[in-house]
């Protein structure tokens, strides 16, 4: 057998092994509008944390969507205000008297950063301890940039009672309208998918778990037997770390969503890159070696197959071609799902070569001294790069 033959052969492996034995992660199922829930006989009462830096742009909205929620139960919003020089908290205020909703929100002027943790994990900490006083069952944990559709805290509630569990979360829709978007921001989605398979995340019996930051309902009594926020003060990847160990503490479960979008646009390619390359290396505990299998990995996953395909011959390049299909159908489902051209699946190897950029853009920037920078943060090593 030819070395050409045997890379085809193991790229095409890798590509029936997903498509067959990663817990249906691309068929894109695990979604809330689908096998919703009944209403619980009581509606608890619920706090939404959001921290915020810098994001006058879009608070208003963020803050004003929460606010308009359509929520039968006791419901405030707590904003803590982490240092921003921008008007966000004046903006927050503004909407919530517009709508005369003033007195369910409370906007927190946040601490300084104290050592050892990251500066959003910090403000949902300030956050939730001031809502403690009043005892919610359930935090909610937002973003400033998302917006919610007037049902979506009834349905995350609603999901949670039924099941019984320790954290609702959903992958908000973020923005796919400019071609750099369209490019990256879909298989953003599907790569997170494939580390994390949804219908994974939520059985019981299973380690693998995760969480999207951007929506995260939590039972409030979880959290605490958990060790409350501080448990995961220098995580990075705070969402997924927080995911892990809620779900100790009982059934967890996450899924896509068109009720809680973001507002965030992305300019550029540059800009997406930024925003991944935040976090890539920490995905990879900051190992060099990791680093290295993960490139190696994502070459013979994502460039061998097209490679063979175009310059091999013979049963080379048919393995090739095969692979490559299996890539571009199982992007499909996700490429429906954020409405635009299945074309895109014929480009995945592009695609996956600049995540692999992104990734070493990632390492290099936490080699410098400058990883996980965030509104003028630099925060990758703040647990000790364990």
């Amino acid at each position: 057998m030819s070395a050409a033959l045997g890379i085809g052969l193991l790229a095409l492996a890798i590509w029936v092994y997903l498509l067959t034995a990663r817990g249906g992660f691309w068929l894109a199922r695990q979604r809330d509008d689908r096998e919703e829930p009944p209403p619980p006989a009581q509606w608890p009462a619920i706090a939404a944390v959001v921290p915020a830096r810098d994001e006058a742009d879009v608070i208003a909205r963020s803050i004003g969507s929460l606010l308009a929620q359509d929520y039968p139960g006791a419901f405030r919003v707590i904003l803590v205000d982490d240092g921003s020089s921008d008007g966000t908290a004046e903006a927050a205020r503004a909407v919530a008297e517009s709508l005369g909703a003033a007195e369910r929100l409370t906007v927190l002027q946040g601490a300084a950063l104290p050592a050892g943790w990251t500066g959003k994990v910090w403000a949902q900490h300030q956050g939730i301890a001031r809502a403690a006083g009043e005892a919610p069952e359930y935090l909610l944990l937002t973003d400033a940039d998302i917006h919610h559709s007037p049902g979506n805290l009834r349905a995350l509630v609603a999901r949670a009672e039924h099941g019984r569990y320790a954290l609702v979360s959903l992958m908000a829709l973020l923005c796919c309208t400019n071609r750099a978007e369209r490019f990256l921001i879909p298989a953003f989605v599907f790569f997170f998918q494939m580390l994390y398979p949804f219908r994974w995340v939520a059985q019981p019996g299973r380690r693998i778990s995760a969480a999207a930051g951007g929506c995260m309902l939590v039972r409030r009594v979880a959290l605490e037997q958990a060790g409350g926020i501080a448990a995961i003060r220098g995580e990075i990847i705070d969402d997924c770390a927080l995911g892990r160990r809620l779900k100790q503490q009982g059934p967890v479960w996450l899924g896509l969503t068109r009720r809680a979008t973001s507002l965030r646009p992305y300019g550029s390619v540059a800009e997406i890159g930024r925003m991944i390359a935040r976090s890539a290396y920490a995905q990879l505990r900051y190992s060099p070696l990791l680093l290295a299998g993960t490139l190696a990995g994502m070459a013979l996953t994502y460039l061998a197959p097209p490679a063979l395909a175009l310059l091999a011959g013979g049963a080379a390049a048919w393995a090739g071609a095969a692979a490559w299909l299996l890539m571009a159908l199982s992007f499909q489902p996700m490429l429906r799902f954020y409405r635009v051209s299945p074309l895109w699946g014929v480009a995945l190897p592009v695609i996956g070569a600049a995540y692999a950029l992104f990734t070493l853009q990632s390492a290099l920037g936490v080699w410098r001294g400058r990883g996980g920078m965030w509104k003028g943060r630099a925060q990758a090593m703040a647990g000790g790069g364990a």
